[in-house]
């Protein structure tokens, strides 16, 4: 996203630039001389710009606001210097050619911006080589992560992030009504057949790609959590756990229905089912700022210990959502964390029975000023 002028010609700030003015504030506070980004959902926060990580050294330095320089500089390859000026709105953008000495280059941004010494942050995800080389390039420096200073800056949500969250969610709503009237023509589908219709209608409602690989876990598939989808062909009376979403803006949506296309299910299914609904409830009903994380948690388990399958229930309640599916803030016991206004973050308890079925239900909420926000609004039920 480039600068906008307003309506007297002055250059206005973009959120992106705000982001890298807060960042390096709090590098001040982390103790930390400056924080390195490669390509990745940081940098992505802090620029805009969106690339896959590749073999060329693709860096943003952001220096701490009180080492006398705040300007933050990006070093790339020179393929990409157009492309990086054209869709982000930092001011020094630095390029090193192929047949060029990467570390070299790396090295000289470092001297320049004065950060071959003190303490560094790096990106959670940089890959070895790319931290390697910075080693090698800064020997007397001393690391740690960029989460120290980025996750308590991503955590909370602005309004620009909750509308594309919003679109997104409500792409994987439009999604929840089509499945439920494909009824019996899903009946003799594969999981993969039915993964592969869900990614073509979150398409068809907006959506900008699949926000994680889709899970279609039929039957007995559906006590794996994370089972993704195969070649097994849906039945009839079975339950299907179908997990979700796409990407708005970059932001994607998370949600998780558990539905019978034809037939009844197993009895005891109908009494999982409404555990699982009512634990989902009690947990989001409290959702507020000031409560911990841990109680969210607390509060679904109780329902499904009370209903006689707490063994059954194998994973935390939820987890935070942004431009990564899982970040911060973690619904998950021993969490004492305190929700805030602006957090986004899936509440999804389940109940896993080996060899039979399972059972999820999740929506994402936005914690707002006196409780929250569900992101998702399409029926619960199983039918």
């Amino acid at each position: 996203m480039a600068e906008t002028t307003d309506g007297d010609g002055r250059d206005s700030r973009d959120v992106h630039a705000e982001r890298r003015d807060r960042a390096a504030a709090r590098l001040d506070e982390a103790d930390a001389a400056g924080l390195i980004c490669f390509p990745s959902r940081n940098l992505q926060y802090l620029t805009g710009f969106d690339e896959e990580p590749g073999e060329r050294h693709f860096l943003l330095a952001v220096p701490a606001a009180d080492r006398g320089r705040t300007d933050p500089t990006l070093l790339v390859p020179a393929l990409y210097e157009t492309q990086v000026r054209e869709e982000t709105s930092v001011a020094d953008v630095r390029t090193w050619a192929d047949g060029d000495d990467p570390i070299a280059a790396v090295r000289d941004l470092l001297d320049e911006l004065g950060l071959r010494e003190g303490r560094l942050l790096v990106d959670d995800t940089m890959w070895a080589t790319f931290t390697q080389d910075l080693r090698s390039a800064a020997p007397d420096a001393t690391w740690g992560l960029a989460s120290e200073v980025l996750a308590d800056l991503r955590v909370r949500k602005d309004s620009s992030e909750l509308a594309a969250m919003r679109a997104a969610g409500a792409a994987a709503d439009a999604v929840v009504s089509d499945l439920r009237d494909l009824g019996a023509d899903a009946v003799g589908m594969t999981e993969r057949e039915l993964a592969d219709r869900i990614g073509e209608r979150l398409a068809a409602h907006g959506g900008d790609g699949v926000s994680f690989g889709t899970i279609v876990g039929s039957g007995p598939n559906g006590a794996k959590p994370h089972h993704g989808h195969g070649d097994r062909e849906i039945r009839s009376g079975e339950p299907v756990v179908l997990d979700f979403g796409a990407r708005v803006d970059g932001y994607p949506s998370d949600q998780t229905r558990t539905l019978v296309f034809d037939g009844d299910p197993p009895t005891e299914y109908e009494r999982v089912h409404e555990a699982v609904r009512e634990a989902q409830a009690a947990a989001i009903d409290a959702v507020e700022p000031g409560a911990t994380a841990e109680a969210i948690d607390r509060a679904a388990r109780e329902r499904i210990e009370a209903a006689g399958y707490g063994d059954a229930f194998i994973h935390r309640t939820g987890h935070g959502v942004g431009l990564d599916v899982h970040e911060e803030p973690y619904i998950v016991a021993g969490n004492d964390r305190e929700l805030e206004p602006g957090m986004v973050f899936s509440v999804e308890p389940g109940v896993y029975l080996d060899g039979r079925f399972g059972c999820r239900i999740e929506d994402l909420v936005v914690v707002t000023e006196d409780g929250c926000e569900r992101l998702n609004r399409t029926d619960r039920g199983w039918r």
